[in-house]
């Protein structure tokens, strides 16, 4: 497996554990007091989705500014 593949399967889970805590978040804050940390839940998986996101954003450019024809698919 090489690298964009890597980071792609990686951003398809982090999106999965976003989600789960973003779900969290909104059953959490029905509640009557819910815990400070619960509203932070979400931020490190939200960072690490911006990471990978803007890397798999710039992957075509770059390859087509190396002059390669494969396809990052």
């Amino acid at each position: 497996m090489n690298w964009s593949a890597g980071i792609r399967q990686t951003h398809r889970w982090l999106s999965l554990a976003f989600t789960v805590a973003v779900i969290a978040n909104i059953v959490v804050m029905g509640q009557e007091a819910p815990p400070a940390w619960v509203a932070y839940l979400a931020l490190p998986p939200l960072l690490l989705l911006l990471l990978t996101g803007l890397y798999l954003f710039v992957l075509p450019y770059a390859a087509r500014s190396r002059g390669s024809t494969r396809s990052t698919d």
